[in-house]
């Protein structure tokens, strides 16, 4: 009886160690080992500031905005004292201490290495009773023709604004494979290894570049006229003068064709490491009247920038939370409140929740109380981007059409699961989501389908909550349904910058034993 009961005991836990163990996908394995530079599966392992090489600065204040007469009780307007902190402390980092303070203007930054700080985002609070579009009136239209404010989609009551770079240092002579490290240019000289740079391409009048984005399955484009784009940022490892070549180290993200005016340009922008962090936004407490009603309740709108951050943020009653238009920015560590009365078609109490507009950005550790018709948008050129370590009560992926490609949505608990997919963006744009998109490990309380008819078939999901079937097609679907929980990594963009700072780290290592 004894050998019995030991072997059900042995034969249980086996069970239970087979049941729990990790499950590691077809096209990345459990380190790597099944992926390469022309696969399906995106690197993504450049994202966020700095590329992920650096992490997040912790500075110490300079000065205070109670240096410039602010006073923080929740009744004075202290608009004047915070732009007067931010125009005399270029460059520097500015306390914000504990209080309430009213602002009733945008605050403006435009020079690198300003940072507002707070001391937490409960604690340093900015309380914004006028919207945008009182403050600066904008009205627009939508794709449809009906009239709204044009800070419906864009804008932040906390403005960084900068450009990038706008002179052409070459033009791409010869045509590149997606995944290819190299570029054939009119000119090396303005070139040195270690130099940034990005390239940009331009659709043409029949659309070539938007059919190859969503893998020659469009769908409508009558109104992307040549709206489609591509910009790929890169740093250089080496200069051949004899073939006038470049070379990258990472793999193009899309092929490269002459017809789509290929250029290069520096990846530097004018405005540079600006940081938002530890603070609190709070707006009035209005009803949500619904889509495209939204006046400008709106945080923060960073663009024209590089290497950028918001960090510890709290954002509550909220038209729109944070705009990002520029490359290489991290937001990490995001709560998403409302008290607004939700409207009622999607029970939503704003509009945009997060907008990763540029490329290679990083939203990661967020957590949404609420939910926005957008929860998480991409957009027109969105490229690279990751979202990641996050969660809400009903997240959606908001696909906004005009070809948003090759962008990752990694670990991220969707709450109820009901809108994984539910996306805007006007008719006749494209499908919303072009090739490349990747959703890894989204765990959800309803079961995940493929969104038939949502994108092209040259997207990846893999990680989901899900009943469906497997389709593992390298040339079409690619629907891997494992168990989030089993799947291992769990975020493939940790997991991808891992392997590349060793491989990196192991190679110059082994450059500094050649060289001694």
């Amino acid at each position: 009886m004894r050998t019995i009961c030991t072997l059900v005991i042995i034969v249980s836990s086996l069970s239970c160690t087979f049941a729990d163990s990790p499950i590691y996908s077809d096209l990345w394995g459990e380190r790597g080992e099944r992926w390469t530079a022309e696969s399906r599966l995106p690197d993504f392992s450049y994202t966020g500031y700095h590329r992920g090489e650096r992490s997040l600065p912790n500075r110490a204040a300079d000065v205070s905005v109670k240096d410039f007469a602010a006073v923080g009780d929740g009744k004075t307007d202290d608009t004047k004292a915070f732009q007067r902190a931010i125009d005399r402390s270029r460059g520097k980092t500015i306390a914000v201490p504990p209080g309430v303070y009213v602002i009733t203007d945008v605050l403006q930054i435009r020079d690198s290495g300003t940072v507002l700080q707070g001391t937490s985002n409960r604690e340093s609070i900015l309380r914004f009773p006028i919207p945008l579009n009182e403050i600066h009136p904008n009205w627009g239209a939508t794709t449809t023709g009906r009239r709204t404010s044009n800070y419906s989609w864009s804008g932040g009551l906390i403005s960084v604004s900068g450009s990038p770079a706008k002179d052409v240092l070459a033009k791409v002579t010869k045509p590149a494979e997606r995944g290819s490290r190299q570029l054939d240019v009119s000119s090396v000289d303005p070139f040195h290894v270690g130099d940034e740079v990005c390239l940009q391409l331009s659709d043409t009048d029949d659309q070539t570049l938007a059919r190859y984005l969503y893998a020659n399955d469009p769908g409508p484009l009558d109104n992307l006229g040549r709206r489609a784009s591509v910009t790929f940022a890169a740093r250089v490892t080496g200069v051949d003068t004899t073939f006038k070549r470049i070379e990258f180290d990472r793999p193009l993200r899309t092929e490269v064709k002459p017809e789509w005016q290929p250029r290069i340009y520096a990846a530097s922008c004018s405005v540079e490491e600006v940081g938002i962090e530890k603070i609190g936004f709070e707006f009035p407490l209005t009803p949500y009247a619904g889509h495209f009603t939204e006046v400008g309740f709106n945080a923060l709108a960073m663009s024209g920038v590089r290497n950028c951050w918001a960090r510890e943020l709290r954002i509550r009653n909220a038209d729109s939370g944070i705009f990002i238009s520029g490359r290489n920015v991290t937001v990490d560590g995001l709560d998403m409140e409302s008290e607004r009365k939700p409207e009622r078609t999607r029970q939503a109490t704003g509009h945009h929740g997060v907008t990763l507009g540029g490329q290679d950005n990083l939203l990661t550790n967020f957590d949404y109380r609420t939910r926005f018709m957008h929860d998480i948008t991409v957009t027109r050129g969105s490229a690279g981007n990751v979202a990641s370590d996050g969660r809400g009560l009903d997240v959606c992926f908001d696909h906004h059409c005009y070809g948003p490609h090759a962008n990752l949505f990694t670990n991220i608990d969707l709450g109820k699961g009901t809108r994984m997919f539910q996306s805007g963006g006007g008719a006749k744009l494209g499908r919303h989501s072009a090739a490349w998109e990747t959703f890894w490990c989204i765990r959800s309380q309803a079961s995940q389908q493929w969104p038939k008819g949502w994108s092209t078939d040259l997207i990846n999901i893999i990680g989901v909550t899900s009943t469906g079937e497997p389709e593992l097609n390298q040339s079409g679907r690619w629907f891997e349904p494992i168990d989030p929980a089993r799947l291992q990594p769990a975020n493939l963009h940790q997991s991808q910058l891992q392997r590349r700072l060793k491989n990196q780290n192991q190679s110059a290592a082994s450059d500094r034993r050649k060289s001694s």
